[in-house]
C-alpha cells in the first residue's frame, strides 16, 4: 500500500515538473485607439512577450504623460511607450522641486528609443494659415489633458512664440474631436502629435479628409529656429496618406522610448530580461510583420542626457546583443572578402595564367 502510494505521489510530482507553466501576465500602456502606439503595443506583444513566455496586455490611454503615471503607479503595468519631451519635462520639473513629479519618474527607466513621432498641425483647407509660425494667437486643440500630444503642444508654442497658449484659446479635445471641432470651425487649428502612417487619418472618410490640410515647417522662420531646440525637422510623406497628401510637408518631430521600472525582484528581472532577449531575436519580425514605424527602429542604446537611466538588466541583454551581432556581421564580413591572390610562380608566368 504504502509502495503504491509512494509510486503515484512520484508520477504526480514527475507530471507536475513537466507541466507548461502558465505565462506570466503584464500590461503595457500605449495611447489612443487609433494612433500608432497602440499597434506598436500589438507588435511587442505579439513577436516578442508572447515567445519569451509574457501574455502582455495592450493598453489603450490618452498618451504619454498618463502613461508615466499608470507606469508608476497601476498595478501589473511593466511597459509605457512615452515621448521624450515628456519624460524631459517630468525630470525638469523634479530638478525644480515638484516631489510629485520626482516620485513618479524618478524610478522610471528606459529600454530603448523607438522611433520620431511626427507634429501634424492640422487647418481647415479654406484656412489662410500656411506654416507653424502662424499659429500664434488662433484657437487651438492641443489634446487630452494626460496625452503627449498636449505637452509637445503646449512645449512648441512656448518655444516659438516665448509664451503659453492663452486660456480662452485651448481646447483640450481627443484627436478625432479636435478634427471634427475643426471641421465644424469650432477650432482654428489641432495639433496632433502620431506616428506616420496613422490610421486615425488613413480611416477617415474621404470627403472629410478634402476638409484639412496639413501646415508645414519653415526653416527659415525665427520660430522654427527656437523649435529647434527641443525638436528635430521631418517629413510627413505623401505616401503615407495616398489619399490625402499631393507632396510631401515638412514638420517637426518628437521621439518614442519605450519604458519600464527601475524592478529588482528576481522574477520580474527575469522576465524582462527574456523579455530583451526575445527583442533581439525577433527584431527582424518586427520590421518585417509589424506597424511601418519599425523599420526606423535601430536596435542600439545612444548616450542619455542627464536625469535618463536605462533599465541595467535590459541594458547588459541589449548590449550583449548588440556585440553578437556587430561579431557576427564582421565574421561574415571577413569571409566574404577575398583573399589576395599570391604572386605568380615562373611557371604560372609562362603558361600566361598571371593577371
Amino acid at each position: 500500500m504504502l509502495k503504491r502510494l509512494l509510486a503515484g505521489w512520484l508520477v504526480l510530482m514527475l507530471m507536475s515538473s513537466f507541466a507548461v507553466a502558465e505565462p506570466t501576465h503584464y500590461k503595457i500602456v500605449t495611447g489612443p485607439e487609433r494612433g500608432t502606439y497602440i499597434q506598436i503595443g500589438q507588435d511587442l506583444s505579439k513577436w516578442v512577450a508572447g515567445p519569451a513566455g509574457i501574455d502582455l496586455e495592450v493598453m489603450a490611454s490618452k498618451g504619454s504623460a498618463e502613461n508615466v503615471q499608470r507606469m508608476r503607479f497601476e498595478p501589473g503595468v511593466k511597459l509605457a511607450l512615452v515621448q521624450s519631451d515628456v519624460y524631459q519635462a517630468y525630470i525638469d520639473m523634479a530638478n525644480a522641486g515638484n516631489a510629485d513629479a520626482g516620485t513618479a519618474i524618478r524610478p522610471l527607466r528606459l529600454i530603448m528609443p523607438l522611433y520620431d513621432e511626427e507634429i501634424n498641425v492640422v487647418v481647415r483647407s479654406d484656412s489662410p494659415l500656411k506654416t507653424f509660425a502662424e499659429i500664434k494667437d488662433k484657437s487651438i486643440s492641443i489634446g487630452l489633458i494626460g496625452s503627449g500630444t498636449a505637452q509637445s503642444a503646449t512645449t512648441l508654442y512656448h518655444l516659438m512664440f516665448g509664451q503659453a497658449i492663452p486660456e480662452q484659446n485651448v481646447q483640450h479635445l481627443s484627436n478625432e474631436d479636435a478634427l471634427a471641432a475643426l471641421i465644424a470651425r469650432k477650432v482654428d487649428v489641432a495639433i496632433i502629435v502620431v506616428g506616420q502612417p496613422a490610421k486615425l487619418f488613413n480611416d477617415m472618410n474621404p470627403d472629410l479628409l478634402q476638409q484639412i490640410r496639413l501646415l508645414k515647417v519653415d526653416p527659415a522662420a525665427p520660430e522654427t529656429a527656437r523649435a529647434k531646440q527641443t525638436y528635430f525637422p521631418a517629413t510627413i510623406r505623401a505616401s503615407s496618406y495616398p489619399n490625402w497628401l499631393k507632396e510631401d510637408v515638412p514638420t517637426l518631430t518628437v521621439k518614442a522610448f519605450l519604458v519600464t521600472y527601475d524592478y529588482g525582484l528576481r522574477d520580474t528581472v527575469g522576465k524582462l530580461s527574456r523579455f530583451a532577449d526575445s527583442l533581439c531575436a525577433n527584431f527582424d519580425n518586427l520590421q518585417e510583420h509589424g506597424h511601418p514605424k519599425w523599420k526606423q527602429v535601430k536596435i542600439e542604446l545612444p548616450p542619455l542626457v542627464r536625469g535618463w537611466r536605462y533599465y541595467a538588466p535590459v541594458e547588459k541583454h541589449l548590449r550583449a546583443c548588440l556585440a553578437n551581432k556587430s561579431a557576427a556581421i564582421n565574421a561574415a564580413t571577413m569571409q566574404a572578402t577575398p583573399k589576395p591572390r599570391p604572386s605568380c610562380t615562373d611557371q604560372e608566368r609562362l603558361l600566361l595564367l598571371c593577371k
